[in-house]
């Protein structure tokens, strides 16, 4: 066995190991409101993200070629294979400690944050800085704040059309016509069962999203080593068991479960109900099918469906929002570019001389 192949392998297992953790990892964004508002069981929405993720993969194409080619240059030879292992072996750890403490942290933004901290201290290596703020950066920053306002959006517009708003008169939304929604929509009745329902319709849709962005990340990461260690002619093309075995590891992953990251999300940041609910996954899965399939840009589901909630949530009213809670995520966000990169560099210089 080549030392090339060897080293392919390795980097497909840490892959797979990354996909793992990032479906149970991620599991919460596609589930946590369907469970916080008891329109599915754990167990079942656990089942629909996993089959969700697993179908989601197959449409993922055009942003497993920008993860693969549009983001570093890696050294030549044997080299290049250690940049993508401790890359993604970073990502690996932050997913880990950002798990533990039940936040929701973007396993994206912790791969690209690896694969530039390793990049960084290669000899030869280059980072394409132009397209991580264009296909990175950027989208980071506007997702959420894109998730938010059409969340909020979404659940005034809902609210309106439901329950007749139009009728407190003008423009103006009257404190008590809130109440006595809110109020209704605590209580189960036919218009909580209908959105309960909906709320299946919705999570499927968020998980098929889920496995658009996620799964097709790992495939980049592949076709990247298979491309690097000279097994495949081209960057672009992904084979079909690369999709089909990224699919299935995230849809493993998924199918355990991040129970911690699905408290934070579905109670903790606010409570939802069934119509919060619906609105803030039909906006979440809106944002990904639009990144994923027409602009190939890699967004961050946990951002954009965390951004939704608490757009949604906020048009109860703003303290209805647990901000402190809210604060410590965005603190996780802002820290896992570079905590991944710090610990990809670390992991660069344990592992560099087995790529030598």
């Amino acid at each position: 066995m080549s030392a090339e192949l060897i080293a392919v392998i390795a980097v497909i297992a840490v892959a797979m190991v990354f996909d793992y953790t990032n479906g149970f990892h991620d599991a919460a964004n596609a589930i946590a409101t369907s469970v916080s508002t008891r329109a599915l069981t754990p167990r079942a929405a656990l089942f629909i993200a996993a089959v969700g993720n697993f179908v989601g993969a197959h449409f993922g194409a055009k942003v497993a070629k920008t993860v693969g080619d549009g983001l570093v240059i890696l050294p030549t030879g044997l080299a290049s294979l250690g940049v993508v292992f401790a890359g993604v072996l970073g990502a690996v750890v932050w997913n880990l400690l950002t798990w533990y403490f039940g936040l929701p942290s973007s396993s994206s933004h912790a791969l690209f944050g690896g694969l530039v901290g390793a990049t960084l201290f290669a000899a030869g290596g280059v980072v394409q800085w132009a397209n991580i703020g264009e296909k990175v950066i950027i989208p980071m920053v506007l997702s959420p704040v894109v998730g938010f306002l059409l969340g909020a959006v979404v659940m005034f517009l809902l609210l309106w059309v439901v329950f007749g708003l139009s009728k407190t008169g003008g423009t103006r939304l009257g404190r008590w016509r809130w109440s006595r929604l809110l109020s209704h929509a605590a209580h189960p009745g036919p218009l909580n069962r209908f959105f309960r329902f909906a709320q299946t319709v919705s999570a499927t849709a968020m998980a098929v999203g889920h496995g658009m962005q996620d799964a097709a990340k790992t495939m980049g990461i592949v076709v990247l080593a298979l491309y690097t260690g000279g097994f495949q002619d081209d960057k672009t093309t992904i084979p079909q068991w690369v999709f089909f075995t990224s699919a299935a590891v995230l849809a493993l992953g998924t199918y355990a479960g991040g129970w911690r990251i699905i408290r934070t999300l579905g109670r903790r940041i606010i409570h939802l109900g069934p119509p919060e609910g619906f609105a803030a996954e039909i906006v979440a899965s809106s944002v990904l099918y639009y990144n994923a399939l027409v602009l190939g840009a890699p967004i961050s589901t946990t951002h954009t469906i965390t951004s939704a909630i608490m757009g949604v949530g906020a048009t109860k009213k703003l303290s209805a929002v647990r901000w402190g809670v809210a604060g410590n995520i965005v603190m996780a966000w802002i820290l896992t570019f570079p905590g991944a990169g710090l610990i990809a560099c670390v992991a660069y210089f344990l592992v560099r001389p087995l790529f030598g």
